[in-house]
């Protein structure tokens, strides 16, 4: 393990404790003297490691005198952990580098206790700052990024002393600590308990039942059979859990009657294929070295689908793919004008049903506007009603009906339409997936023949930096930085640069 600086741990006030209590607990812990070889690796700055709590306190009191403000946060100090690769550092230089890091990370302004512990197989610190400055003024602010600029910090003091650091992978590059076995639920873990029971073949079902509860499932036997098992919190009836479980099922099984076939789960649906990849295109489009090397694993395993559905569906040859291909969209075309022809006749039934009804509830208004001799006065006072009649005599003439239908044999016309409209609807979508995934394969197939075959480019020389040097200029700038890092002037610009470069602390 490398050195690194883990994130910065706020330590906060525990419930029923004071201030005092939870910093003497933290403070001595870090004390402990059969971790830090009797008291000999622990150093402070502008405090006592014998009565740091003590003087951690009386810098918060401090603070609500000066400031008049109490103490609304329940953080109370803030705790850094360096840990070092072993065998590389020694106890006392683990210490120096820990009071050093603390050193130019709080600049002077919190007072801090550093402990070496050498009980583990790596040396690792624990920094204890003081969340309250010394002048009483102000707090440390844990700001955002805080701990990036703890680990740069760290880092940077690393290299001035010449240790190894930790190389950050990014997130997709980083392996898993522990991989947890796959889910199972309740119910899933119940069917497992029957279809082994089953398989022993018990005389009745009380016999079953009696065999649960031998597994630690409690049963609750009456008019619907449920059982739960141990840390469940509801009981699950045998009906809940699927074809062959049920009560009557599981009694005919067990009767000779029926057959019992375990449970298994159905595997994860098939992802729909995708074309492939121009990956020359995107090359030149400025995509990276890595997206080439996605892209042509991606077009494998699109291509290893296609050829399994060609071997699925037994096809030998590109024609009889594109004749299967031809007859599944003369089909599909087929089905959909079918059903829009019924989608167009509903539609005009809709229409005329209800030209048909206006057409009977205005008769006699118009027939009385017609009596009056068609009177200004009788159509300002009945115009909604005269307009649905004129509407629907337009309506009848368009049509060419010369007697209108009923209104009952058009419902039946509407609900016969209605159910071969919805038959057809679902088989033309499972059949609008089967063309396109026909037409997919085939296109994919298209593009897999028509592909070039180019040579392998030469490689040029490279004319970089060979890797193997890279550690020897490495070495030699590390000599180099040693020898004149001696120079207290050097070395405080050093500092300061670094500072400016990876730390962007707060004090408020």
């Amino acid at each position: 393990m490398a050195l690194a600086a883990t994130r910065l741990i706020p330590m906060r006030k525990n419930k029923g404790k004071s201030i005092g209590a939870c910093l003497h607990n933290h403070t001595s812990y870090v004390q402990n003297p059969d971790k830090t070889e009797q008291g000999e690796l622990v150093s402070s700055y502008q405090c006592s490691p014998l009565t740091v709590d003590e003087e951690f306190l009386l810098t918060k009191r401090l603070y609500e005198q000066t400031t008049g403000r109490s103490q609304k946060s329940d953080v109370i100090a803030y705790q850094v952990r360096q840990s070092f690769k072993p065998g590389e550092v020694t106890p006392e230089e683990a210490n120096r580098i820990g009071y050093e890091f603390a050193e130019r990370f709080l600049k002077g302004k919190h007072a801090f206790l550093v402990a070496t512990h050498t009980d583990r197989a790596h040396i690792h610190n624990h920094i204890i700052y003081n969340s309250t400055a010394l002048d009483g003024t102000r707090k440390f602010k844990n700001f955002w990024l805080s701990t990036f600029a703890v680990q740069r910090l760290s880092d940077l003091i690393c290299l001035e002393h010449q240790l190894s650091t930790i190389e950050y992978k990014p997130y997709r590059e980083r392996q898993k600590r522990i991989v947890y076995p796959p889910k199972e639920s309740n119910r899933d873990r119940l069917c497992g308990i029957i279809d082994t029971i089953l398989a022993e073949r018990p005389k009745d079902f009380e016999v079953f039942l009696q065999k649960l509860e031998q597994q630690d499932y409690e049963v609750k036997r009456g008019k619907h059979t449920a059982v739960k098992g141990k840390g469940q919190k509801r009981f699950i009836r045998f009906r809940t859990l699927g074809i062959g479980y049920g009560e009557d099922e599981i009694k005919a099984v067990l009767e000779g009657k029926a057959k019992h076939h375990p449970y298994q789960k159905q595997p994860p649906k098939e992802q729909p294929f995708q074309l492939l990849v121009d990956i020359q295109g995107k090359m030149a489009a400025g995509k990276s070295v890595g997206y080439k090397k996605w892209a042509t694993k991606f077009n494998l395993k699109e291509m290893s689908k296609t050829l399994l559905f060609l071997q699925e569906q037994k096809i030998s040859s590109a024609e009889e793919l594109r004749e299967r291909a031809a007859t599944a969209t003369e089909r599909y075309h087929a089905m959909g004008d079918s059903i829009k022809a019924a989608e167009a006749r509903l539609t005009e039934i809709t229409v005329l049903k209800t030209h048909i009804i206006n057409y009977a509830k205005t008769r006699e208004v118009y027939a009385t506007y017609r009596k009056a001799g068609y009177s200004k006065a009788f159509l300002e006072a009945h115009r909604e009603e005269i307009a649905l009649h004129k509407a629907a005599k337009a309506a009848f003439d368009e049509a060419g009906l010369q007697k209108l239908p009923k209104v009952k044999a058009l419902d039946a016309e509407f609900a016969e339409l209605l159910t071969k409209r919805k038959q057809p609807t679902r088989s033309t979508a499972r059949h609008g997936r089967r063309c396109r995934n026909w037409f997919g394969h085939r296109k994919m197939w298209n593009d897999f023949l028509r592909r070039k075959r180019t040579p392998p480019r030469k490689l040029r020389p490279d004319k970089r930096i060979p890797p193997r040097i890279l550690p020897v200029l490495g070495g030699i700038l590390g000599g180099i930085f040693s020898l004149y890092s001696s120079d207290p002037v050097l070395r405080a610009n050093l500092h300061t640069a670094a500072e400016l470069r990876f730390l962007c602390s707060r004090c408020s």
